[in-house]
């Protein structure tokens, strides 16, 4: 099911911050569209992809994705999902987030988004009502970015195989594949691909390869076949990779709450 997202009332509600909540079936699509105001987009289930034209983000259970005002994106949601979100005017706190970002949701976030979307789009500011999204907006700054984040360069040849290598990623292709795909010496590659990504090629790669994972892991596929899927050589490999870009192997991280507040330490 694929829709158009069209500006509603919210945008010009007379408050700083307005909390919505939908249920969307599975596979549903919210085609490319933006918001006067910055989204916090957080879902209580299955996972959301973002796309804008500078990257991907990746969003499991109970975890967040933090949208700037004015960024054109799209959303796909991998099984059904039930969404919260709340919309902030660029001047309701200082020190908002200028670029997309997916972040930890603490407990008391949770509880917050969820009790939002119950209150009145016209709440009173003085009222207990007022007090919940005033401390919304105090939580916001201290919620965890996780890396799940996919930059694609602005550079047409490079984001073109790029992009063919997220239609099917694998760990085994080697920057000698991608220096001759595109006609560069491995010296100018480099260089090019940090500077257009801020990664090297290598560690994009392994998060290309996380962003495939993630929702079939989320859907309930097994860790093997998924490994296996990538290119790697052994459910261990996988997981070892896992682990170390999330905190947490898979059986854990998809626990609930597990890793909602970022890797561990």
């Amino acid at each position: 099911m694929v829709r158009n997202a069209t500006p509603p009332d919210y945008e010009a509600t007379p408050r700083p911050v307005v909390a919505i909540g939908n249920d969307y079936p599975a596979n549903f699509v919210i085609l490319p569209h933006r918001h006067r105001r910055s989204q916090l987009l957080y879902g209580t289930n299955g996972v959301l992809l973002v796309r804008t034209e500078q990257g991907r983000w990746v969003v499991p259970p109970e975890r967040g994705v933090w949208i700037p005002g004015g960024i054109t994106h799209d959303v796909q949601l991998i099984g059904p999902v039930s969404v919260r979100s709340v919309y902030i005017e660029a001047d309701a706190v200082p020190g908002l987030p200028a670029e997309c970002r997916v972040v930890g949701v603490s407990p008391l976030m949770r509880s917050l988004l969820i009790e939002a979307v119950e209150l009145p789009v016209e709440y009173d500011p003085a009222s207990r009502d007022g007090l919940v999204m005033a401390l919304i907006l105090q939580e916001i700054a201290r919620m965890p970015v996780l890396p799940l984040n996919l930059p694609l360069p602005g550079h047409a040849a490079l984001a073109a195989r790029c992009r063919r290598f997220l239609e099917g990623p694998t760990p085994h292709d080697t920057i000698d594949d991608w220096c001759g795909a595109l006609g560069m010496s491995r010296r100018a590659f480099t260089r090019l691909f940090r500077q257009e990504t801020g990664l090297s090629l290598s560690g994009w790669r392994q998060q290309a390869c996380l962003f495939a994972a993630l929702p079939r892991l989320a859907a309930g596929e097994a860790v093997t076949t998924v490994a296996l899927d990538l290119g790697y050589d052994s459910a261990a490999a996988f997981t070892t990779m896992f682990k170390r870009l999330l905190g947490a192997p898979p059986s854990r991280y998809f626990a609930a709450g597990a890793g909602a507040s970022g890797p561990n330490p």
